[in-house]
Order: structure tokens, then C-alpha cells, then sequence
């Protein structure tokens, strides 16, 4: 799997992407839980839940179809909990934001060097994937194992494949989009 840093990095990307104004900052931190919460699945391991089943890590919790129920279900409630106003999303918007957010975490996973692969189309196929390109170096499971030049590595990797990229996407968008909106908040 991809770390914390590498999953909510990209979550929070897409979100600043769906979402520039600050104000719609508590979407970008949704955003960048939901890119991370596939990992749940972790918990399996403490109940002797087997890597390769359909509730094993990168299993269905990693799938497409988790990603859209995961995103329906938090979209519906953000929309019955917040306030009609200027600052909270159309349906559609968020919606398509939390789904590409929770999915994020499978790409991600799948340029890792190691693991299963990722059951992206898990419950109707259980065959797990990999891209064949896989520069981001596998993070070992569980915090205490994250530790020392394992960590580093990871850590490495995904500062140059995640993290860099993530802020050349950011910063391109304010150099492309930050002239016409100074121009529409001044006249």
C-alpha cells in the first residue's frame, strides 16, 4: 500500500481541484479521509482475515464500486447535515469529488511495489491488479513498522511520485485559473 502521506495528498489535490475557495475547506479534508479510508481493511488482519479474500486487504474496500457506494452515502449525508447556502456543494460536484477521492487509494496502491494487487473490480471479479508502472515503494502495514529507512524509502518514493506531482497540478491550476478571477472579483 501507498502511506498516509501519499493517499491524503492526492485526496486533498482533488479536492482543491473541485474546490478552490477556502471556505470549502472542510471538503477538502473529507476528501483527503476518504482517500485513505480503503485502509480499513487493515483490521482484518487482527481477525485472521486471509490477504487474498474479498474482505482482505485491497480487497473490496479497495474496489470501484466501494468508491461509488462510500461516495453516495457520505455525499447524502454531508447534504442532509449542512445548511443550504453559497458555500456548500451541488450534489453532483461532491459527489464526483468523494469518488474520485476514495478511488484514488486503489490507483495508488496499484503502483506500489508490492502486495497483491488491487481488486478494483471486487465483488463480481476477484483478480487483483497491478499498473505496469509501479515506482512508489510499498509502505509496510501498521505504524510501528513504519520506522527507520523502510520509512524513509516509502516516504522518498512517494515525495517524488505523489507528492511533486500533486504540487505541479496545484500550482499550474493558480497560475492558469488566478488572472481571470482577479478580474472577476475586481470589476
Amino acid at each position: 500500500m501507498a502511506s498516509v502521506f501519499g493517499h491524503v495528498a492526492v485526496g486533498f489535490t482533488l479536492a482543491r481541484l473541485h474546490f478552490r475557495e477556502r471556505e470549502y475547506w472542510p471538503y477538502w479534508l473529507l476528501a483527503s479521509a476518504l482517500a485513505f479510508l480503503p485502509d480499513a481493511d487493515v483490521i482484518g488482519f487482527k481477525f485472521h482475515v486471509p490477504y487474498a479474500s474479498l474482505w482482505g486487504h485491497r480487497g473490496l474496500t479497495h474496489s470501484l464500486l466501494a468508491a461509488a457506494v462510500i461516495a453516495l452515502a457520505v455525499t447524502i449525508l454531508v447534504r442532509l447535515f449542512t445548511k443550504p447556502g453559497p458555500w456548500r456543494p451541488g450534489f453532483g460536484r461532491l459527489l464526483s469529488l468523494l469518488f474520485l477521492a476514495t478511488a484514488s487509494h486503489g490507483v495508488l496502491d496499484a503502483m506500489t511495489s508490492g502486495g497483491l494487487g488491487v481488486a478494483f473490480l471486487s465483488p463480481w471479479e476477484q483478480e487483483r491488479y497491478f499498473f505496469d508502472f509501479r515506482p512508489i515503494k510499498v509502505s509496510p502495514i501498521g505504524v510501528k513498522n513504519f520506522i527507520g529507512e523502510r520509512a524513509w524509502l516509502v516516504l522518498r518514493s512517494e515525495l517524488i511520485w505523489v507528492g511533486v506531482p500533486c504540487l505541479l497540478v496545484l500550482l499550474l491550476r493558480t497560475i492558469f485559473t488566478y488572472p481571470a478571477t482577479a478580474t472577476l472579483r475586481q470589476s
